[in-house]
């Protein structure tokens, strides 16, 4: 069983230890972690013992391809992958797509484009697959705001819709107050009272019963909050 991380986590496999640094420097954001290998070995140890959100791959390893790698993760898998190499010829980077890479970058690369786009993939596949939820009595389509439990409509405030959206788009993933204070409001999470966060919580879990039964919603003591898989 592959093993969870708190937030978004962005497995780099580069040889360049100081590129490899360097990308997790430039990304780095309260909400996100990094998983730092510089080997194809490396890499894959990693793969097979937790879970990734996204992959940025280097092609030229110096135990084998990145190809082999992509390969092997489409096997089973649509993690995004962004591919980081210093082959600017045009097969390779067609190579790359087909095999089913997300994004082809060419070294050198500026780290602020780097950012934009792996800020971009996760915004297009948040877009694609939290726009609507179907499972276990519940019913939401956040596109149009409708959120039904059991067939019965219920109205949910802004903050409460920001809430259920990160909670469904990490089951079973263990979401801290902090990641979730920041994924609510943003910039001014450090000047909203310490309380706030429980309130909306308590609030959405309320609304969320199915037949007096707890929400999926569960508090982990001292850290945060997970939704559970199961419903």
């Amino acid at each position: 069983m592959k093993g969870h991380i708190m937030g978004k986590v962005i497995l780099i496999i580069e040889d360049d230890k100081g590129l490899n640094q360097g990308v997790a420097l430039a990304l780095r954001r309260p909400d996100w972690q990094f998983l730092k290998a510089f080997s194809l070995k490396e890499g894959m140890k990693y793969w097979e013992s937790t879970d990734v959100d996204m992959v940025l791959l280097d092609i030229n390893l110096p135990d084998g391809s990145g190809y082999d790698f992509l390969g092997h993760v489409r096997l089973t898998s649509r993690v995004p992958v962004i591919m980081l190499t210093a082959n600017d010829m045009e097969i390779d980077e067609v190579r790359g797509i087909e095999m089913g890479a997300d994004d082809y970058i060419t070294k050198p690369f500026s780290l602020m484009v780097l950012r934009a786009r792996v800020e971009r993939l996760f915004s297009r596949l948040e877009n694609e697959t939290g726009g609507s939820y179907q499972k276990g009595g519940y019913s939401f389509v956040f596109d149009r705001q409708e959120f039904e439990v059991l067939g019965k409509q219920i109205e949910l405030s802004r903050t409460e819709q920001k809430l259920l959206r990160m909670f469904i788009s990490h089951p079973g993933q263990t979401l801290t107050r902090e990641i979730l204070n920041e994924g609510i409001w943003q910039e001014g999470s450090d000047y909203i009272d310490e309380n706030a966060l429980s309130v909306a919580v308590g609030r959405l879990r309320k609304k969320l019963q199915l037949n007096g039964k707890e929400s999926p919603i569960r508090t982990v003591y001292g850290i945060g909050y997970v939704w559970e898989k199961g419903e």
